[in-house]
This record gives C-alpha cells, structure tokens and sequence, in this order.
C-alpha cells in the first residue's frame, strides 16, 4: 500500500477561516482533528480536537484546573463563545509544528513510522513537483490502522 492509495477526501480550512466554523465542522464530522491550509492550499498545520478544546477553557482554568469546579453550568455551557470572532491561526499552539507530510509513493509503514515519531492523527500526502504543492488527500490514523488489519486478515 502506498500513500497515494491510503489517502482520502478530508476537510481542510484556511489559517483565517473562522474558528467557530472549524469547531462546528470537527464536531458534525467526528474529526480528531483539521487540516491547516495555507493560500496555496499548501499544508500549514493540524489543528488537533483538543487545542480546539482548550482554546474554549478560560486561560485562568488552564493554569489551575481547580477553578473549573466553581464555573457554574450556565457558564460552562457558554464556552463556544470564546470561539467567536476568532480564526483557526489564533487557536494554533505556539509551538505548532508543520503538519507531517507524505510523498505519494511512500509505504503504510512509512506513513505509519512518521505519524508514531510526531505523535499526530493525521498525515498530509502531498505530490510536489515545478509547479508547487498539490494536497492529495489525509491519512488517519485510524483508516491506516483500519487497513493494515485487513492486509493482516
């Protein structure tokens, strides 16, 4: 199995789409996390589920979890708001890293050799060539794991 087979349709958004949109698109799709593009549709980052999760919590909660006990539930229910008015580059970690990319040609082993060294749902498979970068889909995490069990069968 080469990337280029394992590779699906996913859904992508831009670095200043806004955050909300992001959130609700994970949320209706079950996705773990978002494929980052950047103006050339060019991969630029993934934005994981759960520093989607923490962009909602309060910093002051971040930084001491205890606090969270006394945020009453009509607030808590409010967390979404925190969302609005924001992009997907705000959400981003600092320290987000380019999202890992694979060649069309490179093996499921390979694929899945990078996605165990950075620890990442997704791989972007990418084919490069003089013109620029062209996304040929994502591989996660669990529809690779999805079929290297059938070829075990």
């Amino acid at each position: 199995m080469r990337a280029r087979d394992l590779a699906v349709e996913y859904e992508t958004v831009g670095l200043d789409s806004e955050a909300l949109a992001a959130a609700r698109l994970m949320a209706e799709h079950r996705l773990p996390g978002l494929l980052v593009v950047d103006e050339q549709g060019a991969p630029a980052a993934i934005l994981p589920a759960s520093q989607m999760i923490k962009a909602l919590v309060p910093g002051y909660v971040v930084e001491d979890p205890t606090l969270a006990a006394v945020v009453d539930e009509r607030h808590a229910d409010r967390l979404c708001q925190a969302l609005e008015g924001r992009t997907v580059r705000d959400c981003l970690s600092k320290s987000a890293a380019r999202p890992p990319v694979a060649a069309p040609d490179d093996t499921a082993l390979e694929v899945a050799a990078l996605m165990a060294e950075v620890r990442s749902p997704l791989v972007a498979v990418v084919d490069r060539d003089r013109t620029g970068v062209r996304l040929l889909g994502v591989i996660t995490a669990v529809h690779l794991l999805e079929r290297l069990l059938l070829a075990a069968s």
